[in-house]
């Protein structure tokens, strides 16, 4: 699905000038992809309640009948005095988690194929910012792999803008993550559309699960990457490169494209399958409230 090669000096060259264009693109559209990432965050909001739940901690949670063949230290006998059975009084738990947030913002994710469609990496980055308000809203603490430490602040959604707008100590070119220690609490949550080569991105993700680290890869799709629609004469150009494949007949090639895509999205399948991760596919013609509901989902579930 992608190729690594050398680089000519004339690339060489443009290779700076191209990625100070795409940081002024993506600087350009962060202020709406903030409003829609908060605008997301708040519509699910009501329905998440993180994981709050007895356990280690110092807040008070809740009272609870007393269970028999419970120890008599744990009963709350101001509160049992004012009724006829005995109370235990929890208290929350709070074993927060560290999220590491990845999302990819190489150039293979500007494409969109309709004007009335978001591009890739708008899609990824309102699903990711609103994940990470979500998170914090939990308990969570959530940083930008990469690029900004952990953090609990209710305005993770504009620190996290801001870093990526500077996007200082990451590799916005990357189009898989890059390595990074991760501890047995911690869940790294990768968000890309994951095209390059799959033992590649098997091999990154085994590197930052080595520690025992869990995690999810939430792979962006276009439509018209799914259904390759075209027809006739069609000049297909790699984003990364100059190569260039000009067919007269693209509709002869829909079956086998969609046979290496298959082969390639159950490469990456079985991938994490092996690590205990899990991986889904959004498309960007599909609300981004299916694909946030679903990671917040697999978030709160038990490793």
């Amino acid at each position: 699905m992608g190729s690594a090669r050398l680089l000519d000096d004339g690339e060489r060259a443009a290779a700076p000038a191209a990625s100070r264009a795409a940081a002024f693109d993506l600087a350009r559209r962060l202020p709406s992809i903030v409003a829609s990432a908060r605008a997301l965050s708040s519509q699910l909001a009501h329905g998440v309640h993180g994981r709050r739940r007895a356990g280690v901690g110092e807040d008070f949670w809740q009272f609870r009948p007393h269970a028999a063949g419970e120890s008599a230290a744990s009963v709350d006998w101001r509160r049992s005095a004012r009724a006829d059975r005995l109370f235990v009084r929890e208290r929350e738990w709070q074993a927060a988690q560290d999220v590491a947030l990845w999302i990819d913002r190489s150039r293979s994710m500007d494409f969109a194929s309709s004007p009335a469609l978001h591009a890739k990496v708008s899609r990824a980055l309102v699903i990711g910012l609103a994940l990470a308000d979500l998170l914090v809203r939990g308990g969570e603490r959530v940083s930008l792999l990469g690029l900004t430490k952990p953090v609990a602040a209710r305005d993770v959604i504009e620190r996290f803008a801001a870093a990526l707008a500077t996007g200082r100590g990451g590799d916005a070119a990357a189009e898989i993550p890059l390595s990074a220690p991760g501890a047995r609490r911690s869940q790294f949550v990768l968000i890309g559309d994951f095209l390059s080569d799959a033992s590649a991105i098997a091999a990154s993700i085994a590197r930052l699960a080595a520690a025992g680290a869990g995690g999810h890869l939430l792979m962006i799709a276009d439509p018209a990457e799914e259904t390759f629609p075209y027809r006739g004469h069609v000049e297909f150009a790699d984003v990364d490169g100059a190569h260039r494949l000009r067919v007269g007949m693209a509709e002869g090639l829909r079956e086998a494209y969609a046979d290496a895509l298959a082969a390639h999205r159950e490469a990456l399948r079985d991938a994490c399958r092996r690590l205990g991760w899990s991986f889904a596919i959004h498309r960007t013609d599909r609300p981004p409230a299916e694909a946030l509901l679903a990671l917040r989902m697999r978030l709160e579930a038990p490793r």
